[in-house]
């Protein structure tokens, strides 16, 4: 039976790099499993959106490299929405109006806030937070 996965990201990336990989990989393991998966990236955690940011997580991850890419390519193409924190990225310098030269390509996120996680999480069968 598929189940709906609200999938939140909020941890800095600076602080556990290794927690931020393991949820993309849950997260996308939710979604190849065949469930629904909506994540949402907030605080810091926007960061792990940014293609430049993404490479650099691995081997502070210890993670082979292009292991989080990877994933969170897997993650994007097989959740139903990606959405992230427009004050959050924002307070990192990206804007929807930039977010092409900096965040992953191929990425179709939705900008969102407060009502959105309210919305998302509501409803939801399932909240994870990473």
């Amino acid at each position: 039976m598929s189940k709906t996965y609200f999938v939140m990201f909020s941890t800095d990336p600076e602080v556990d790099p290794r927690k931020c990989a393991v949820g993309i990989a849950c997260a996308r393991q939710i979604a190849v499993d065949g469930h629904t998966v909506d994540a949402f990236f907030a605080a810091h955690a926007v960061r792990l959106l940014h293609a430049d940011y993404l490479e650099t997580l691995d081997e502070r991850a210890g993670q082979e490299p292009g292991s989080s890419r990877a994933m969170l390519d897997a993650l994007i193409a097989q959740a139903r929405g990606v959405y992230c924190s427009t004050g959050s990225q924002a307070l990192v310098g990206v804007t929807p109006e930039n977010a092409d030269a900096v965040l992953v390509p191929g990425l179709e996120v939705h900008w969102s806030g407060p009502p959105g996680v309210s919305a998302l999480s509501a409803s939801a069968d399932a909240c994870l937070n990473f």
